[in-house]
């Protein structure tokens, strides 16, 4: 053990330890550094010099543009007209269809497309899905091609025509990957579905699969709202899908997650009154969180002892978990510890969740010497613990300034197996010796954070490497120019185009303000 009036003094030891600390988070740093020049960046000041280099001659930029669309109508009307010609043989393979449209698409000598050009020749095929599809996968092979939600949207729309929903949620999930994925989307999807079939017609199980499919990806796009319009209208009014215990789970959820309980229950009570659907497990989860998620502890409570009155499902340790970890924030430690002898009652054997739940709620009431034995008790077990376990009661010392023992703490855990640092227990290490060291040795502090962020944006953990640097503007520390470019470039590169400008906007708001390094 050492004072933390060592920690501070002994400039040496603390060094040492950054010197540790930097050895893990350099791993692999370098390849995100290496080919940060590679590509320039397509929002800086000399991007756009350079892009307004010919501006001077208005006449000539004209003309240019002129023959470029010239030669742009020009490409689109023999790429129709070679797609209209290629009539599908149903003598030969699918594969080898594609092979002699693509042969015959090479012959006109066409090596450069725009994203214009695949967009407007997509629209032009709009009633042939299947050519549509193979031009496509034509067009991204060449240079110049770009995948845009123009494109998609195109694409989506013919093979709505021919209803090749399994190949539209493909390219979903492409989209989504690519961070271009609009509302737009989903309505044109909607509308391809509307119009597949006749009133009337019978709904098959993959098409609901394909409904419960799309309300999910609007709820986690944050659209809970969206997704409950599209099951307001494909549900209740034109009657097309009849609703599943999925089906209202991925709403539930979605309310949840925006912390909308007026539209939870009225989901919940759809549900209910639904004779088809009986809750389930899962169900039940989804709400008991929400209610956690909102503070309305009293609610969850309540329907757990539902839940567990009325027999026909048992709680799972996901829901005992929920509200251990809920109770323990506020404090009611009584509460928490009755939940968890319920659990080992309802539930075995216990996860390790459950148990650092149990920990964390020991630590928000200062009972540091309960939490040390609930760790013994999971050896004991054999069910834990591991490095979340350390990560939690590490947080809480640190949060009630004992930074020796969090210190401490954290050099136990390279020796015990299973529970190594993790890149969130070095960054809480590094933010308590921040703030303990001395002032000459700010520049450290500098330094660990920018290789924090520069190996979150290597790994393409995004949302972390926002948060941290955040968090050093809290802090008062001036971030380097490069590492808000390498940031920057990585939140452009993954389509986060919104993060990116709210980070710069960030910047240019506090620029007049004093900083303390």
């Amino acid at each position: 053990m050492f004072s933390s009036h060592h920690l501070v003094s002994c400039s040496s030891k603390t060094f040492r330890t950054f010197s540790q600390l930097t050895g893990f988070l350099f791993r692999g740093i370098h390849g995100a550094g290496g080919e940060s020049n590679k590509n320039p960046d397509p929002i800086s000041p000399n991007s756009a010099t350079n892009n307004n280099a010919s501006s001077p001659n208005s006449a000539t930029n004209y003309n240019n543009a002129s023959s470029k669309t010239s030669t742009i109508t020009h490409d689109i009307d023999k790429l129709c007209k070679i797609m209209s010609k290629n009539q599908y043989n149903s003598q030969l393979s699918i594969s080898s269809n594609r092979y002699n449209t693509h042969l015959l698409l090479d012959d006109l000598g066409i090596r450069v497309v725009t994203p214009e050009l695949v967009e407007q020749v997509l629209k032009k095929l709009t009633n042939a899905g299947a050519l549509a599809l193979s031009f496509f996968r034509w067009a991204e092979k060449k240079q110049g091609f770009e995948h845009t939600t123009g494109i998609y949207n195109a694409l989506i729309d013919s093979l709505g025509k021919i209803k090749q929903f399994q190949l539209i949620w493909d390219i979903v999930y492409c989209m989504k990957r690519k961070g271009i994925l609009t509302k737009e989307t989903f309505g044109l999807i909607m509308r391809r579905y509307a119009r597949a079939r006749r009133s009337g017609d019978a709904v098959d199980a993959q098409e609901l699969c394909d409904l419960n499919c799309l309300l999910g990806t609007l709820c986690k796009s944050k659209n809970a709202r969206k997704a409950q319009e599209v099951f307001d209208e494909m549900v209740k009014r034109r009657k097309r899908f009849v609703p599943d215990v999925k089906t209202y789970a991925v709403l539930l959820e979605g309310w949840g997650e925006e912390k909308n309980l007026v539209m939870l229950k009225e989901v919940y009570k759809e549900m209910r009154d639904d004779s088809t659907v009986e809750p389930d497990v899962v169900v039940y989860g989804i709400i008991i969180g929400a209610y956690c998620k909102c503070g309305k502890y009293n609610e969850a409570l309540e329907l757990l002892r539902e839940i567990e009155g009325n027999g026909k499902c048992k709680p799972s340790a996901h829901v005992y978990c929920s509200l251990i970890n809920g109770l323990g924030t506020e404090m009611r430690l009584r509460e928490a510890l009755e939940i968890f002898e319920r659990a080992k009652v309802a539930v075995s054997p216990l996860c390790i969740p459950t148990y650092n739940a149990v920990v964390g709620s020991y630590c928000w009431s200062m009972r540091f010497n309960d939490a040390y034995q609930m760790v013994e008790e999971m050896r004991r077990k054999g069910v834990g613990p591991n490095s979340r376990t350390y990560d939690t009661i590490i947080h809480h010392l640190i949060r009630v300034n004992r930074t020796e023992e969090a210190y401490f703490l954290f050099q136990r855990m390279a020796g015990d197996f299973g529970c190594e640092p993790n890149l969130n227990t070095y960054a809480m290490i590094v933010r308590m010796l921040c703030q303990e060291v001395e002032r000459e040795s700010f520049r450290v502090c500098i330094y660990m954070f920018a290789s924090l962020v520069n190996s979150l944006c290597h790994e393409c953990m995004l949302d972390d490497a926002c948060r941290y640097f955040q968090e050093m503007l809290d802090l008062g520390i001036r971030p380097p120019g490069r590492l808000y470019d390498n940031l920057k470039e990585a939140l452009l590169d993954n389509g986060k185009v919104v993060e990116a400008i709210s980070i710069g906007e960030i910047l240019d708001s506090i620029r007049k303000c004093p900083w303390t390094g």
